[in-house]
């Protein structure tokens, strides 16, 4: 875990790490494939990575982009990912269009997941996807990318992308699984403000409950997971340290 003071030095590490990863995976196998995350914690990586120095050292005619959650609105939809996506970073840099993946389209979300997954397979030519980098939000409540408290998609095991409907918020949700999400080879979480503090703690600290906070659930097979957070956010984690 690293912890910043500022929101702006914790997403210029991001920026940073975003920046490594693309360029070592393109070196390694020609191309760099990303889940964006949505909400307001990513904002400021994303207007960062548009701008000069980073905008220019992501080599974006080989960065395949897809998301790790959306709410199933239009992409037009002041609560979409995508759309905020869109706006802040990838209607400003020279990547291919063929090679952005929203989670949305036509028909039922459950229909769109099950084509989602395929597209998935296709693109890493094997039965298990593998993201070269996965960037993660984490709620109040200790939920990452749609994987809510209490959800049975919790339990998923077999599907690698998801539909259903969350009750609370009355929308369907699509969202990489756990089993999807912990094959990247690196997963990011981004995450600050002193109402996450609680959360935090009990997901790194805390006893094993996944079902309550579900970031617990992620835990890369081989690959590795960092946290980015900032003061507020760890403040329960640095005072039962001291």
């Amino acid at each position: 875990m690293q912890i910043f003071k500022e929101i702006s030095e914790l997403s210029h590490a991001a920026a940073g790490i975003f920046v490594q990863t693309a360029r070592q995976a393109v070196a390694e196998h020609g191309r760099f494939t990303v889940a964006l995350t949505g909400g307001s914690s990513p904002v400021q990586l994303y207007t960062l990575l548009a701008q000069t120095p980073y905008r220019e050292q992501v080599p974006w005619l080989q960065t395949f982009v897809y998301w790790g959650d959306e709410r199933w609105v239009p992409l037009t939809d002041e609560r979409s990912n995508a759309k905020m996506a869109f706006e802040t970073l990838l209607n400003k840099v020279p990547i291919p269009t063929e090679q952005i993946f929203p989670m949305g389209g036509e028909g039922g979300a459950a229909t769109f997941a099950l084509q989602y997954e395929i597209r998935l397979k296709d693109h890493f030519k094997t039965p298990t996807p593998q993201f070269d980098l996965i960037l993660l939000g984490m709620g109040d409540d200790g939920h990452t990318a749609s994987l809510f408290p209490g959800t049975a998609v919790l339990q998923e095991k077999e599907k690698y992308v998801q539909a259903y409907f969350l009750e609370p918020q009355q929308m369907y949700r699509i969202t990489l699984t756990a089993p999807c999400i912990n094959q990247a080879k690196k997963i990011v979480f981004i995450t600050y403000g002193e109402k996450k503090a609680k959360a935090l703690y009990e997901v790194l600290k805390g006893e094993w409950n996944p079902t309550q906070y579900p970031s617990q659930l992620i835990q890369p097979q081989t690959g590795e997971t960092e946290w980015l957070v900032d003061e507020a956010a760890a403040s329960l984690i640095t005072k039962n340290q001291n």
